[in-house]
This record gives structure tokens, sequence and C-alpha cells, in this order.
């Protein structure tokens, strides 16, 4: 996992299968990021290939952190295996879901992988 700073909000970036073994660790990060007063956040899927139970979980409760602190959790996916589970849990309609980085509103980055 890597962050990119950004405009509206920080992103971080997770690749590979996101998983009972990654999830604690998405899960810190996230929370770290609302903590410190990012009520928006967005986390770029691209380079994931798998999301658990584990990995959904995390990102709802992110979500509902960030609406609590008057955000958002942006999601940033475009794997059409990533977008059938989010559809299928009834979770696509529940975040702004962007295909591309260039995609958020304020996008200074594009599709830069900087990270920090």
């Amino acid at each position: 996992m890597s962050q990119v700073s950004e405009e509206n909000g920080p992103i971080v970036v997770v690749e590979g299968e996101v998983d009972l073994a990654v999830a604690p660790s998405l899960r810190e990060d996230l929370a770290a990021l609302v903590a410190a007063g990012h009520s928006t956040v967005y986390v770029d899927l691209l380079g994931a290939t798998f999301l658990d139970s584990t990995a959904l979980g995390v990102l709802v409760t992110t979500r509902e952190q960030c609406l609590g602190a008057g955000g958002e959790l942006h999601l940033i996916v475009s794997d059409p295996r990533i977008l059938k589970v989010l559809q299928i849990t009834g979770l696509a309609n529940a975040f702004p879901i962007h295909d591309s980085r260039s995609q958020i509103p304020g996008s200074t980055n594009g599709d830069a992988t900087d990270t920090q």
C-alpha cells in the first residue's frame, strides 16, 4: 500500500489481493487519515485483483467514518471482477466510483503513481 496526495484528499493505493492478510493494515491506514482530519478519502483499487469480505468490511467502516466527518469514501476501480463484487453485495451504490484517477474532481495527478 502507498499513499498519494491529491487536492481533494489523500489516495490510498492498494494492489494485489485485498484479503484477511491486508485488511488490518488498510483499516489502520484509512482510520489514521480520517482521524487526521481527512473527511474525504480515495482508495485506488486499479491494481487490486481480489477483494474478500474482510476488505469490504473495512471499506464500509471507513465510508461510515468519512460520512460522519462530513465527507465521502471514493473508490477508484475498473476491474470488472471487483465491480461485480461491489454490485452483487449492493455496495456499488454506496460509494462514489471512478474508473481512473483523472475522473476525480479537481484531480492534479491524473493516473500518476507518485507515492509519499
